[in-house]
């Protein structure tokens, strides 16, 4: 199993990101999905969420109406547009995978997580 995210990077504050989850070695496609986030000293925190067929996502509060999952199963692939970032967006972002298809926001629900890719806004 495998999970490769990218598309980090250094950014302005109010600018944009696409970050990507390449995924292999499971069938993705009854897979939930994930998009987590980690900034130092503290927790890794739930950034959103999609359902195994893109039916149904969920958000965190502090990136509702900024941020943007999808996914293309076909691809095996998960995306999460970020819009409007700001300096708190600043962390390590990860994505992950769980066995049972629906959202979940915590960590323990998620069975297989990738590397991470680093996120800094600037201000």
């Amino acid at each position: 199993v495998q999970l490769q995210a990218s598309g980090g990077g250094l950014v302005q504050t109010g600018g944009s990101l696409r970050l990507s989850c390449a995924a292999s070695g499971f069938i993705f496609s009854v897979y939930g999905m994930g998009w987590f986030r980690q900034a130092p000293g503290k927790e890794r925190e739930f950034v959103a969420g999609i359902t195994w067929n893109g039916g149904s996502t969920s958000y965190g509060d502090p990136v509702k109406g900024r941020f943007t999952i999808s996914r293309d199963n076909p691809k095996n692939a998960l995306y999460l547009q970020m819009n409007n970032l700001k300096a708190e967006d600043t962390a390590v972002y990860y994505c992950a995978a769980r066995k049972r298809g629906g959202v979940r926001v915590g960590v323990h629900e998620y069975d297989y997580w990738g590397q991470g890719t680093q996120v800094t806004v600037s201000s």
